[in-house]
């Protein structure tokens, strides 16, 4: 996938050839693909640009799956292929898609992606305003006039983004449900609670292990025969897990559950980054349930 066009292929090798990333192109695809057998489609993802295409797919009745990039980059190189093309990557991930076979997973609808884009333009927002206002600490009096002006307009924006998130929220019965119910819990505000809305589907449908493991916050082995490494954790959905992370600083001192739980952790001489990691976690975790379980928060 790429801005303009995307690469076609195939294995074993037969369909190939390079189309726009257009409607006419997107339409190309999917005609071309409904009228040869095929199992499994693979996109891989580029930052937005292969959600149309996946969309039209999936639209067609077409089994797709969208992969992570840096997967498709490593089992590159297991395979010795370490020149990069748009051609060249078409044909990895057609080879990617036969021999691990990534499981097909629905789509967000499009109330869901629309969600999705107002949480992610909110993040934006909050970054510009953070650049803008440092600027303006070490600029003169020519430039902070301007900037000024333009804080107020990001204000402003960021202003009128929060009423129609809320406005999305209070829409939909569903979420208006899982938010109130989120945010019972001493910590989870509505920042947490939309972003996990919009950015984590998975939520309640995943065991306590495969949400950790998704966001991030599940600690994985570092062994070798007799040594016996760090745990770290490694990967996951980088913007879900910055959103918990400050979550759970409020919630080590607030919620009748974490608060003792970081202290013990402290306590058994863990630093602190570690124990506010399995904080993390652990609030991670029983989100999941509740969602999971249908139940409101209980401490007991």
């Amino acid at each position: 996938m790429a801005k303009a066009t995307w690469d076609l292929a195939s294995e074993p090798r037969g369909l190939t050839g390079q189309f726009p990333n257009d409607p006419t192109g997107h339409t190309a695809l999917v005609t071309l693909c409904q009228a040869h057998p095929v199992t499994l489609i693979v996109v891989e993802a580029t930052g937005g640009y292969e959600a149309p295409v996946a969309a039209a797919l999936a639209a067609g009745g077409l089994p797709v799956a969208v992969v992570n990039a840096r997967h498709v980059r490593a089992f590159a190189q297991a395979l010795g292929q370490l020149a990069k093309t748009d051609r060249i990557e078409a044909g990895v991930l057609a080879r990617f898609g036969a021999k691990l076979e990534p499981p097909v997973r629905p789509l967000a609808d499009a109330e869901t992606q629309a969600l999705a884009a107002l949480v992610q333009r909110r993040r934006q927002l909050l970054d510009m305003l953070q650049a803008e206002r440092q600027r303006r600490l070490t600029s003169g009096p020519a430039l902070r006039a301007r900037l000024d002006a333009h804080i107020a307009w990001l204000l402003a924006e960021l202003a009128d983004t929060d009423q129609r998130l809320d406005a999305a929220i209070q829409a939909s019965p569903l979420w208006r449900a899982l938010d109130a119910q989120l945010q019972q819990v001493p910590g989870v505000g509505p920042t947490l609670s939309r972003t996990l809305l919009a950015e984590l589907p998975e939520l309640g449908r995943a065991s306590g292990r495969e949400i950790a493991a998704l966001v991030g916050v599940a600690p994985f082995a570092r062994d070798s025969g007799a040594s016996r490494g760090t745990r770290t954790t490694w990967g996951g959905r980088r913007h879900v897990r910055g959103v918990l992370y400050m979550a759970t600083l409020s919630a080590i001192r607030y919620n009748p559950v974490l608060r003792p739980h970081y202290a013990q952790l402290r306590a058994r001489g863990k630093p602190g980054k570690v124990a506010l990691v399995a904080c993390m976690r652990k609030l991670l975790v029983i989100l999941n349930a509740m969602v999971a379980q249908q139940r409101a928060w209980a401490p007991a």
